[in-house]
């Protein structure tokens, strides 16, 4: 039962809410529209995106037409198995989610962050059941520079609090500076990402025996998440998933 200052902090709370939204009100993540929660979109733009929901291969979760049946995986995860054990995504990477996923990478827009977490927790909850550490996809040293946040790192955390998984941001680093992937296939791709990644021998013990979930804001190949898993089962992790905020569903070879 909450006590009474408990009470008055939560009435206060409102009360700072609703002056802040008198002010400033919430805003749609996509469109700008007026909406009634901050950190929401509004219904015409929620219609719009494509959020990914079963039945999808067990392994790498690429959506099926049709339900397969449980465990069921996809032509590639059966002809070229990925290092991690388990991809999951939010939506679909598309003309609808684009902007979301531009204006947390590239225009500082982090007031998104919050529900981002909320539903890559939702998605992934097979995932996070038993995990013991959250560990974002890093950045080059000069790239974090540049852009000044890691947006994998502040999903990461965003979802530590909301799932009680530990949020590990410095657990690996990108030590080699790779260039953009976005021109290249999936060979490409993996050639790009290949040797970039490493865990500091010091953060090791941490690692040891973990189940770890990798966080990222987009899953294009998979040649990054597949890297990444490699560096952390040979640094000691017991296994490797990987959840992100949206999942570009064609590329090509």
């Amino acid at each position: 039962m909450p006590t009474r200052s408990e009470g008055r902090g939560d009435m206060l709370a409102r009360i700072a809410r609703l002056l802040i939204d008198a002010v400033l009100p919430p805003l749609c993540l996509s469109c700008q529209a007026e909406v009634g929660e901050p950190g929401s979109l509004c219904p015409e733009c929620w219609s719009k995106v494509a959020f990914l929901a079963p039945p999808f291969c067990a392994c790498c979760g690429l959506p099926f037409e049709f339900e397969t049946g449980p465990g069921a995986l996809c032509g590639e995860c059966v002809a070229d198995p990925p290092r991690f054990g388990r991809a999951r995504a939010v939506f679909r990477y598309d003309e609808a989610s684009r902007d979301l996923v531009l204006r947390l990478k590239h225009a500082d827009r982090l007031d998104g962050v919050p529900a981002f977490a909320r539903w890559m927790v939702r998605a992934g909850a097979d995932l996070l059941e038993d995990a013991d550490l959250l560990v974002p996809v890093p950045l080059h040293r000069w790239r974090l520079a540049a852009r000044r946040y890691n947006q994998a790192a502040l999903l990461a955390l965003a979802m530590a609090r909301l799932s009680g998984v530990r949020a590990a941001p410095d657990l690996m680093v990108r030590h080699r500076r790779t260039p953009p992937q976005g021109h290249l296939g999936r060979a490409g791709r993996r050639d790009n990402v290949a040797g970039a990644f490493a865990v500091p021998d010091h953060r090791r013990r941490l690692l040891e025996g973990r189940r770890v979930v990798l966080v990222d804001d987009v899953l294009t190949s998979g040649a990054t998440v597949d890297e990444c898993a490699r560096v952390l089962l040979r640094a000691g992790a017991a296994r490797v998933d990987a959840l992100v905020l949206a999942r570009v569903l064609r590329i090509e070879f």
